[in-house]
């Protein structure tokens, strides 16, 4: 692959990942959708995006996905949804990135993993701004919905660390997608008191996010990431918190208070400490 082919479609991808912030604030945030729905037309048009291109690949039978990764993924889908009824998109990006990266980490220390000097000073720098982030004010974050964002995060680290070595990654991931649109629909059928179908630009939202930014998303990562470094691909992931506050505030108006900011300093720049400096990283998506 060529480096010009490449920067392209990571740049592509990291774009995409950041979108799905994006897409879903601004399908929720005027209530043309309600969250339940928004979850089950995204994790529907994903998979049948990602079906389609397994199918026209042909690849592999090996690795198909399980139904404890598809509740996991299920779970990150739908604290994603509910949580960006109230969070800004910077926000919301922000927490979610924080809570992957802190779970896959977590993990690390708990098979046994150490973590060098300035890898810990990373990661005590990122807790605190987390901490600080979520600290009672008149800029903090609503509660509830900040708690559904990490708890979206962690199930999106879990869903990462099961998929590590199961098989073609593409593959795994549509098989888990189909395996979590039933889930979906019965949540969707639970909170039937609170549909809310009242413009089309809403489905259009939840059908952009599954088919193109997750779907295809997932596709042009998962073919570039073999020509990436695990350091590279890990620390370019920095980014999509990054540009998903740039796209809420030229896109959707959103505004950047100073704690955010600070706050996003001391995350991302605690977590790249701590993959920068530590021996090996491992690269995931969102």
């Amino acid at each position: 692959m060529s480096s010009t082919r490449l920067v392209c479609m990571t740049t592509l991808a990291l774009i995409a990942f950041a979108a799905n912030s994006l897409l879903c604030r601004a399908a929720l945030a005027d209530g043309s959708i309600d969250a339940a729905s928004f979850t089950s037309i995204r994790l529907l048009a994903g998979a049948a995006v990602l079906w389609l291109i397994v199918r026209i690949r042909a690849g592999s039978a090996a690795g198909q996905g399980n139904w404890l990764s598809a509740l996991a993924l299920f779970a990150y889908a739908a604290g994603f949804s509910f949580a960006y009824l109230e969070l800004s998109t910077a926000t919301g990006a922000l927490l979610l990135f924080g809570a992957v990266q802190s779970t896959m980490i977590g993990y690390g220390l708990y098979r046994g993993e150490r973590l060098r000097v300035p890898q810990l000073g990373g990661l005590l720098l990122a807790i605190g701004g987390l901490v600080g982030l979520l600290l009672p004010g008149i800029s903090a974050p609503p509660p509830l919905a900040s708690a559904l964002m990490l708890g979206a995060g962690m199930a999106w680290g879990i869903y990462s660390l099961r998929g590590k070595g199961t098989g073609d990654p593409l593959q795994v991931t549509a098989g888990n997608f189909l395996r979590a649109v039933p889930i979906a629909l019965i949540l969707s059928v639970a909170m039937l008191g609170d549909l809310s179908l009242q413009h089309s630009a809403g489905i259009a939202y939840a059908i952009a996010s599954g088919a193109l930014a997750s779907g295809l998303g997932y596709a042009v990562w998962y073919s570039a990431l073999p020509a990436l470094k695990a350091t590279t691909a890990a620390s370019m992931q920095l980014s999509v918190p990054v540009i998903a506050a740039l796209g809420g505030v030229v896109l959707l108006a959103e505004p950047l208070s100073l704690r955010l900011l600070l706050a996003s300093l001391a995350i991302l720049g605690g977590i790249a400490l701590v993959i920068l400096t530590g021996k090996q990283a491992s690269p995931t998506s969102r």
